[in-house]
């Protein structure tokens, strides 16, 4: 750009010095050279100040490593590479056979402690039966007590008669208090089985939870829309769920988004809503509208955390760019880039807009540049 305005200018010169004869002096000729050091420095100035550049930008993507939650040999792999999916689509599928079994196992082990429990019902409906009958046992010798008590003071029984009356109704008395304490403990256990408090049963019901749980994990599913990139994984291969060992990677279908990182000169005229240019170098001579969407409000190279490391005056000479998320306005679907792109941006604030001309010259003039290049 700035060539182009000095020879614009020179052209101006040239015209204005041979229509109007001026003379070709020590006057003319340097006030001629130092208005236009003036004029196009000021003019350059002006845009890069309030409608920054950048080349460094680039489209970011979201993918998420897919790592199975339990460990086992995969029996199948029935996804494909690069081809769209929807949530919940199967990736892969792990050999379910041991986690099967041990859901099966803690099933039988479910149905024996739900079994317990009709034992303990039934054991406390005994204890009733039994307290019921000792409650029996006591009124009756009781009664008899009391008449062999009455026929002693007439003289029909001896003390020795109703001694024995006696001891038959305490041991009647102790029966009932036995078969009372008996139905108490049968209730509670029983009452406890039923509201879920018995711990053996609570035990089995998590551990059969968990077992279901790591049974499901054996197929993995697509989190959201989205495709694999780059499949190796192969039936036969072991998978484990360690973080260090990712069996493949996912690229979410989302919304994407471009990231720029501009001086901070030009900080105060970034902000959301501005209108934005973009070239690709994969498309030469095409410059596509955008629109900023926000300033990111932090610069990471400034970033600290802790740790036991002093901080020095290395963190102070890193000079980072603010990031500026962008949204792309017009349809490059049909160009068919892959994702991770890089670009050039042109943002155009809303300060001397008549000088955003020379900036939107200036990126389609780079635009055509990514024509030339030499790699060979």
């Amino acid at each position: 750009m700035d060539l182009l305005l000095i020879l614009t200018y020179a052209a101006l010169c040239v015209f204005l010095f041979k229509t109007f004869n001026i003379p070709l002096n020590k006057w003319t000729v340097p006030t001629a050279v130092l208005g236009g050091v003036i004029l196009i420095g000021s003019l350059i100035l002006l845009m890069n100040y309030n409608h920054p550049h950048t080349s460094q930008g680039t489209q970011f993507f979201v993918s998420t490593p897919i790592i199975p939650g339990v460990r086992g040999r995969v029996t199948e792999v029935p996804v494909e590479a690069n081809v769209l999916l929807k949530k919940g689509d199967v990736l892969f599928k792990i050999d379910p056979t041991p986690y099967q079994a041990e859901v099966n196992r803690l099933r039988a082990m479910l149905a024996e402690t739900e079994q317990d429990v009709l034992e303990l019902e039934a054991g406390y409906k005994a204890s009733q039966a039994s307290v019921a009958k000792a409650k029996a046992e006591r009124d009756r010798t009781l009664a008899q007590f009391k008449r062999y008590e009455k026929g002693y003071k007439r003289g029909a029984f001896t003390k020795s008669d109703v001694d024995n009356r006696r001891q038959f109704y305490l041991s009647a008395e102790a029966s009932l208090e036995a078969a009372t304490a008996e139905e108490r403990r049968a209730k509670l256990a029983f009452e406890s089985e039923i509201l879920g408090e018995n711990t053996t049963t609570a035990q089995v019901q998590a551990m059969l939870r968990k077992a279901e749980f790591d049974l499901d994990e054996t197929i993995v599913y697509a989190p959201t829309a989205g495709y694999v990139t780059q499949v190796t994984l192969r039936p036969g291969m072991m998978a484990l769920p360690m973080p260090l060992r990712t069996v493949m990677t996912f690229v979410h279908q989302e919304e994407q988004f471009f990231v720029g990182a501009f001086r901070q000169n030009s900080l105060l005229r970034l902000k959301s809503g501005f209108k934005a240019d973009m070239i690709f170098r994969a498309i030469p001579g095409k410059t596509f509208q955008a629109e900023v969407v926000e300033v990111l409000p932090a610069i990471g190279e400034s970033q600290v955390q802790a740790q036991g490391t002093l901080y020095s005056s290395d963190m102070l000479s890193r000079q980072g760019r603010p990031l500026v998320k962008l949204r792309m306005i017009d349809d490059i679907t049909h160009y068919a880039l892959p994702q991770g792109t890089n670009v050039e941006i042109a943002v155009y604030s809303d300060s001397f807009e008549h000088v955003s001309i020379m900036r939107k010259v200036l990126i389609r003039m780079k635009s055509w540049q990514n024509f030339l290049y030499l790699d060979h």
